[in-house]
């Protein structure tokens, strides 16, 4: 791996991280915002808990070394979660600023995944 990549590669991979461990702690922590949002989108309360522990979950899976199988599940996981986020708000009718957060953590997850390094991949 070049050292561009490896740049790209952690730059992303560190944002996305710093963005999906601070949405899954407010989500945790049922912040009066996350719980607005998400009766407004009409899913329940209690997924916010179930949103916020994976998401630190796949947090730590991004980050740790080694288990390739693992990680790959977590990137899986970031990519349906925030894709899903991005349909949900475009069902409701939500204004565009609704969708930059979920749309900035999909393209990274995208650009960590794509430039993730050989020791990190699976195949």
């Amino acid at each position: 791996m070049n050292k561009r990549n490896k740049i790209i590669y952690w730059v992303a991979t560190l944002w996305l991280s710093l963005g999906m461990l601070s949405t899954g702690i407010v989500q945790l922590i049922q912040m009066e915002e996350e719980v607005d949002m998400m009766e407004d989108l009409g899913y329940p309360v209690y997924l916010l808990s179930i949103l916020g522990i994976w998401k630190i979950l796949g947090v730590a899976a991004i980050l740790l070394p080694k288990y390739p199988l693992v990680k790959e599940w977590a990137y899986a996981g970031f990519f349906f979660l925030m894709s899903g986020a991005i349909i949900s708000h475009l069902f409701v009718g939500d204004p565009a600023k609704d969708f930059f957060g979920p749309s900035l953590l999909l393209i990274l997850t995208l650009v960590s995944w794509y430039f993730r390094p050989e020791a990190r991949k699976l195949f």
